[in-house]
């Protein structure tokens, strides 16, 4: 498709071209009246342009494809940056109660780097529980947050949030660290699920 900034400067030399071979038979009024008609005609083309990047003055910034299908992806609710914050610091304050209350009540879930899911909020504290007491001392240092969103096929609205993390932290006394991206569905204001990956990073 030919951009506007493209058409307008075809028209533009059209029009310069007409007007110095005619200049002595064109009239300025008539130029005028052909200026204004150009841009009429202009003003019309293509009205959905505008649409690739926005919609309800949302700013389109990706797409969702989970469904099959590609799903607009808009920036996101502050909300779920300042709830996925206080779920990090959480965890590196250790404070079990407010990652409880901040986890969804039923059908929690975390997808863990190798494959496996913890389900549920109370096998996830028993999780924490144990990587905070045996000597692992993580510590998760944030690097990026970017909320986003689209609404699904049923015409629910799933709020994301999507970080990166340096986290630090001892392997069998041996200091090691990881590159962390999460994903985190926030439901209602609590973390309904998240996926973690990481890459093992190098001194």
């Amino acid at each position: 498709m030919i951009s506007k900034k493209k058409r307008i400067s075809s028209l533009v030399g059209i029009f310069l071209c007409l007007f110095f071979i005619n200049y002595k038979f064109i009239s300025m009024k008539k130029i005028t009246l052909l200026a204004l008609f150009s841009i009429a005609i202009l003003s019309c083309q293509n009205p959905k342009e505008k649409e690739t990047s926005q919609d309800n003055n949302k700013v389109i910034i990706g797409y969702d494809i989970t469904e099959g299908k590609k799903t607009p992806l808009f920036s996101g609710d502050m909300m779920t940056v300042d709830i996925w914050e206080k779920y990090i610091k959480a965890h590196n304050d250790r404070d079990i109660e407010t990652i409880k209350g901040l986890n969804a009540e039923n059908d929690f879930k975390v997808y863990d780097p190798k494959g496996d899911v913890i389900e549920g909020s109370e096998a996830h504290i028993a999780f924490l529980k144990n990587w905070f007491t045996n000597g692992a001392d993580p510590k998760w240092t944030t690097k990026f947050l970017i909320a986003n969103e689209f609404t699904s096929k049923d015409g629910k609205l799933k709020q994301w949030i999507t970080s990166g993390h340096i986290v630090s932290f001892n392997l069998d006394g041996v200091p090691m660290k990881v590159n962390q991206v999460h994903d985190a569905l926030i439901v209602n204001g609590k973390v309904q699920e998240f996926t973690v990956n990481e890459r093992a990073l190098k001194e």
